[in-house]
């Protein structure tokens, strides 16, 4: 293996002290600009890099951050936490940290992971997203006293910082559009009555046709595992019905749903977008390129990953200097689906 290039290599090649040369690296000091650019194109000519464990062992920092996720299952993708993930990789790398990543599973016996890496040294803040309602892992890490960020919300009244999306707002958005089309039966494809971000998306759904003084009856709504069978199953259900009782518009609280819709609705040879209006919710990337194209609620994910990220670091860094309950709104982007 090559040998590694020691500071004081660095040091001799650019003519100054070690002990300058180490303060400069770890901006720890400030000199004249001529001989900060020498010790930084010393270190680069000799292809210096710092010893991440020695440096993390002086100043008890990891340089790490923990992101924990719940996984789906091996059959399912979601788009919109890969999305989260990228921009808060390039977030944090870009002030000089790196994530590690561990998944989460309902239930208090998952919680030693989080135990295990703050108790271990191993990170120095933690980001967790899929929050729910009465969510352990809050509970944990405000216990701890540990720097986090949520992406998401939970119980009304609970306090710690987070970083979430307005999914009511986004609903209302949808419903509103629809109802100017002229849609008055509009169904809606959603998740269980547990889930808090669904609840938050059901509460637009419903506020939106309540001011118009529309009450949906019960068969409109169904609450499902959000996945495409369940959308497709679903819509086909729905079409069997006598045409005064079918819907004129479906919205589903996900673009997967919606995809499944989508599918049983052009398999009893209805054309979506004329016959049925369909709509998703997250404007994954793949579906401007469905037939026809999905209208869809768009969540400005990379900005959110960002902003997670410069939150936490302030947390960690002891700076309040930024808002720590963030709530984003979406766009409603349209498309021919609808």
């Amino acid at each position: 293996m090559p040998k590694r290039v020691t500071l004081k290599e660095v040091a001799v090649h650019a003519g100054v002290s070690y002990q300058t040369v180490s303060k400069v690296l770890n901006k720890q000091i400030q000199i004249s600009k001529p001989a900060e650019d020498r010790i930084w194109e010393s270190a680069r000519r000799l292809g210096y890099r710092p010893n991440q464990i020695a440096r993390s062992l002086r100043s008890q920092q990891s340089k790490l951050i923990g992101y924990s996720w719940e996984p789906n299952s091996p059959d399912q993708v979601n788009p919109i936490l890969d999305q989260f993930l990228h921009s808060m990789v390039r977030a944090a790398e870009g002030a000089g940290y790196h994530i590690l990543a561990f998944p989460h599973r309902p239930g208090d016996e998952w919680l030693d992971s989080y135990r295990e890496v703050i108790d271990t040294n191993r990170v120095d803040g933690i980001v967790i997203s899929s929050i729910e309602f009465n969510d352990p892992r809050i509970v944990l890490l405000q216990e701890k006293n540990f720097p986090f960020v949520a992406f998401g919300r939970s119980n009304p009244g609970w306090d710690f910082p987070y970083v979430d999306v307005d999914g009511g707002a986004g609903m209302r958005l949808v419903v509103e559009y629809l109802l100017e089309k002229g849609h008055k039966r509009i169904f809606a494809l959603a998740w269980p009555e547990d889930s808090r971000v669904g609840q938050n998306r059901m509460e637009g759904y419903l506020s939106a046709l309540s001011q118009m003084g529309i009450e949906p009856q019960n068969d409109w709504m169904a609450r499902g595992e959000g996945n495409y069978r369940f959308g497709m199953e679903t819509t086909a259900r729905w079409l069997e019905q006598p045409q005064e009782q079918r819907p004129t518009a479906i919205v589903a609280f996900n673009d997967i749903m919606a995809i499944g819709a989508m599918q049983a609705a052009q398999g009893r040879g209805l054309q979506v977008g004329k016959d049925l209006a369909i709509t998703g919710f997250d404007d994954a990337p793949m579906v401007q390129f469905l037939s026809p194209p999905l209208t869809s609620v768009r969540q400005p994910i990379a900005r959110i990953g960002q902003r997670v990220i410069s939150i936490l670091l302030g947390i960690m860094n002891n700076e309040s200097s930024e808002e720590t309950h963030v709530l984003i709104q979406p766009k409603l982007i349209i498309r021919e689906s609808s």
